[in-house]
């Protein structure tokens, strides 16, 4: 099998990194479907993810490693790793508590863009404060 049929076609896991080193992950909530927020990996968090059976991601911001829920207690148990046909988005299936955003919504994505094309309107309410959360 050549390596871009294996790569689509194959059972062998080979994520395809970007330059910076990383792969787009989106977590959603195992048993609603709902998409709680995109965050990025790299070959080491992955591993951790793997390894520990809870989401660990890379911050583009602060270059560093970051396991979910650290600060917040927000933890993300992996209950399924899925992967797309060319191996670089992972979508990561994960068992949740009540607030997942780092500014008290249940998932990062709580607007939406109105029909003008130009505003957003929320979607969601709030399930936690977050300046309870960090503050501790």
């Amino acid at each position: 099998m050549d390596s871009r049929k294996n790569i689509e076609e194959g059972l062998d896991f080979v994520p395809k990194f970007d330059s910076n080193g990383l792969i787009p992950a989106i977590a959603q909530d195992a048993k609603t479907g709902q998409t709680l927020m995109v965050a990025y990996m790299n070959r080491e968090s992955l591993d951790l993810t793997i390894e520990t059976g809870y989401a660990t991601y890379f911050s583009r911001s602060r270059k560093k490693l970051w396991k979910k829920g650290e600060q917040s207690g927000h933890m993300q148990k992996i209950e399924q790793i899925l992967v797309d046909c060319d191996q670089d988005c992972l979508i990561l299936k994960v068992i949740v508590d009540d607030g997942q955003c780092h500014v008290g919504y249940q998932s990062c994505f709580y607007r939406a863009v109105k029909a003008n094309g130009k505003e957003l309107e929320f979607i969601s309410e709030k399930v936690y404060d977050p300046e309870k959360t960090y503050n501790k």
